[in-house]
């Protein structure tokens, strides 16, 4: 069989934001692939509950997003940018019988966060717009006119987070817009300075969203939790809240589901699901007995009784569901898996799910979870003939006594006689966990069908074994996580078949933090590729949109305890590092920006360490998981090959010294020498 290659990217296929028709029937979905170097395609699919094969529902133009049944299932609207000069999706609607598609809106900001009225008369929607789109009405209709927004010059900034993802705000907010369908005119329902989002309806004249408008915003976490009147023209501020951003469920009897996240120190907790009951007032907590953190939005079933979520447990990313009233015990629905995304029907709950032995397919259980049904193989012919490694389950002690939860990947021609490598990858977050599969499914098996054995973790600071795990990391991100990681490779290295003096590190993010500390502190490591890293944590606070994870897990800013935060950056043990590092961050990377790579390379050159910086125009912080394919396909490469050039086991020149030679996008451009 053949084994898994970085470039064998493009062939990979994704499938994703699973919707149950109301019938039950069907399962609309989003199916995605790389279309060349630079794009994706994402189109949506059709696939019944029976068992028959998925069929496409939009054209092969542009990328679709966000499927949304009608309230009868007659028509389905979705958000695309076929047709379009620019990236800014609009909103379509499709009968689902048969036809055409309709484009519903013509505006400036694009169309996201689809919710459809009760009576399937208008589709609320969220928009960014500028106050001078707003005043000029672009937000409402184009009228056919060309836009392109101009870009500012100067940029003037006035406030604390002014940038975000790959893109500056510059002056945009998020706002709710209600289109009437009868005659596609668009109505903006919110104004102002600030943000709102989560459009959920409750009967047909109220809709519900949140707004931060909170004393600056940028600075904290609250959210207001509005209902819209939208006969009366009214709204009405029910509650507050806070979380990392708004997350609600409504019922048409005016219950609301949605995630709390504590304000204090709000990285270092978990996060819970709420129900406010808007007739009583009340308001009950449904997982006060659940030590673990709410990560995926919650769904109620149609007959408005439970409310369904999803966190990270142990490894898999499982759904439970909850009586609204919070009167029955907690149930966990699906119990395995790398789950991303789910919707729940009459009698089924739709949901996306990655396995080791799978990069992500569409499953369907019974709304308990007794029955489960695989819908989509989407990557079934790939696989076929490729070689896919079963990762081993390890559970291990600490120095501390704290058992930890980690896995082995060996390659596909594994022999124990024989002596490997191995890589040790280290997660980001740093409040995040790893599985088997997800995001990291490529990765994992390239490295390990390169010759590898790889090993990764969910050391403390790590999400999924309950608040005290994930809050010990409080004002020391470097050592506690070190000593976690290091226990894991002791008890690997131990092993006969692992090479010990040919071990290597990789991280991005949190990881890349981790990576620069750990050479910083030991040189049993050959090798390290340190991505997208936290590399100073006073630079970081004043140059991230998340600087509040710095007050919170540290609890502190840099006023106040400059010494303490340089104490616990790795650019401060810079002279100790011996190891070859590789940096590698993106260009329009906003939650942490390139500085921090900029200031660690140059420290690395000044005390003549093997250093390189890559760069990758256009990306941001998400490089490596939705990036361009043929920069995550490049990233992929060089990673391997920084490793094999100083690797015993590997032949082949250090990468300072191969240029280009082993790149996929070297060997395209050969190709295409040879052709003219």
């Amino acid at each position: 069989m053949e084994t898994i290659r970085a470039n064998e990217y493009h062939d990979l296929v994704s499938v994703t934001d699973p919707q149950v028709s109301p019938d039950g029937e069907r399962v609309a979905f989003v199916r995605s692939v790389p279309k060349d170097d630079e794009k994706y395609e994402a189109t949506v699919y059709v696939v019944p509950l029976g068992g028959d094969e998925p069929k496409q529902f939009t054209i092969s133009e542009g990328v679709d997003s966000s499927p949304r049944w009608s309230p009868s299932g007659d028509r389905l609207a979705f958000v695309s940018t076929r047709g379009a000069d620019d990236d800014r999706p609009q909103l379509w609607v499709m009968p689902t019988a048969g036809g055409e598609a309709r484009q519903v809106t013509d505006v400036a900001g694009g169309v996201s966060q689809l919710a459809w009225s009760p009576d399937g008369t208008k589709i609320a929607f969220v928009q960014s717009s500028t106050e001078d789109d707003r005043d000029e009405e672009r937000d409402i209709s184009l009228d056919g006119e060309e836009y392109e927004p101009e870009t500012p010059d100067p940029r003037v900034i006035d406030r604390k987070i002014y940038r975000a993802g790959t893109s500056y705000f510059d002056g945009k907010r998020s706002h709710v817009y209600l289109v009437d369908l009868d005659d596609d005119s668009v109505e903006r329902l919110t104004d102002g300075d600030f943000d709102f989002a989560a459009p959920d309806w409750g009967d047909e004249t109220t809709l519900y969203f949140g707004a931060e408008r909170e004393d600056d915003p940028d600075d904290n976490i609250t959210i207001d939790v509005v209902a819209y009147d939208i006969d009366a023209d009214e709204e009405e501020t029910l509650f507050q809240t806070s979380a990392w951003g708004a997350s609600l469920a409504a019922t048409e009897d005016g219950r609301i589901a949605y995630i709390y996240s504590p304000e204090e120190n709000a990285t270092l907790r978990q996060a819970d699901l709420k129900v406010f009951d808007r007739g009583t007032g009340e308001t009950v907590t449904l997982t006060e007995t659940l030590d673990r953190t709410v990560a995926i939005a919650p769904e109620w079933d149609p007959e408005e009784e439970r409310v369904y979520f999803g966190t990270p447990d142990e490894g898999d990313q499982v759904i439970w569901r909850a009586r609204g009233d919070g009167s029955e015990e907690l149930q966990r629905v699906v119990g395995d898996g790398h789950i991303t995304d789910f919707s729940v029907g009459a009698d089924a709950v739709a949901y996306a799910k990655s396995e080791w032995d799978h990069p992500g397919d569409l499953f369907v259980s019974t709304p308990g979870g007794a029955e489960t049904h695989r819908l989509t193989r989407a990557n079934a012919e790939y696989l076929n003939d490729r070689a896919v490694g079963q990762p081993e389950e390890l559970r291990f002690e600490s120095d501390e006594g704290v058992e930890i939860q980690g896995w082995l990947l060996t390659p596909p021609d594994f022999d124990a006689d024989e002596q490997y490598p191995l890589v040790v990858e280290i997660h980001g977050g740093p409040h995040a966990m790893w599985s088997t599969s997800g995001t990291m499914w490529h990765e994992f098996q390239t490295l390990a069908a390169e010759g590898y054995v790889v090993f990764w973790s969910n050391p403390r600071g790590s999400t999924g074994y309950g608040e005290e795990h994930m809050a010990a990391i409080g004002r020391d991100w470097g050592d506690t996580t070190m000593t976690d990681v290091m226990a894991g490779v002791d008890l690997v290295a131990e092993r006969d078949y692992i090479d010990e003096d040919d071990m290597f590190v990789t991280g991005g993010s949190f990881g890349g933090y981790m990576t620069a500390w750990i050479v910083g502190h030991t040189d049993r490591f050959k090798g390290a590729v340190s991505q997208r890293g936290v590399y100073e944590l006073s630079s970081f606070y004043g140059s991230t949109d998340a600087f509040k994870l710095i007050e919170w897990d540290f609890d502190t800013t840099p006023w106040e305890e400059p010494e303490f935060l340089w104490e616990r950056s790795p650019t401060a043990y810079v002279e100790d590092v011996t190891t070859p590092t590789l940096l590698i961050h993106s260009d329009n990377d906003f939650r942490v920006p390139v500085n921090n790579a900029e200031m660690l390379y140059l420290l690395l050159k000044k005390n003549d360490v093997e250093t390189r910086l890559v760069r990758y125009p256009r990306e941001g912080h998400e490089l490596s998981r939705s990036g361009e394919p043929g920069h995550v396909v490049d990233r992929l490469e060089r990673i391997v090959r920084w490793f094999d050039g100083y690797s015993d086991h590997r032949d082949v020149p250090k990468a300072l010294d191969r240029g280009d030679d082993g790149l996929s996008a070297n060997e395209d451009d050969e190709d295409d020498e040879t052709e003219e």
